[in-house]
């Protein structure tokens, strides 16, 4: 199977900016953010070769794939993965609206 494009949403790249974010004010070093995003970024790829190494949900081809603190909802196509959000996983869960 080819490997698939990674595309990410527009609301999946400002809650990852805000986390990386967070972290940069948090520790004021750019360092943990950095090694967070190559992670993120890890998995992905490794995701785009493999697309249902993510958790089902009850959302038809939206799965969650688990990295450390966090879930990344993505969307399969043919032709792409799309990272619809970033759940930091330490939040109430009531305010998730993604269906498992």
């Amino acid at each position: 199977m080819a490997k698939r494009k990674v595309v990410w949403s527009t609301l999946a790249e400002r809650e990852t900016k805000e986390i990386l974010s967070y972290f940069f004010n948090r520790n004021k070093s750019a360092t943990y953010s950095r090694k967070l995003y190559r992670l993120f970024q890890s998995e992905l790829n490794r995701l785009a070769k493999y697309p249902e190494a993510g958790l089902k949900t009850k959302l038809t081809n939206v799965r969650g794939l688990v990295v450390r603190d966090y879930i990344l909802f993505y969307e399969v196509f043919d032709d792409r993965i799309v990272v619809l959000k970033v759940w930091d996983c330490r939040q109430n869960p009531d305010k998730l609206n993604i269906p498992f």
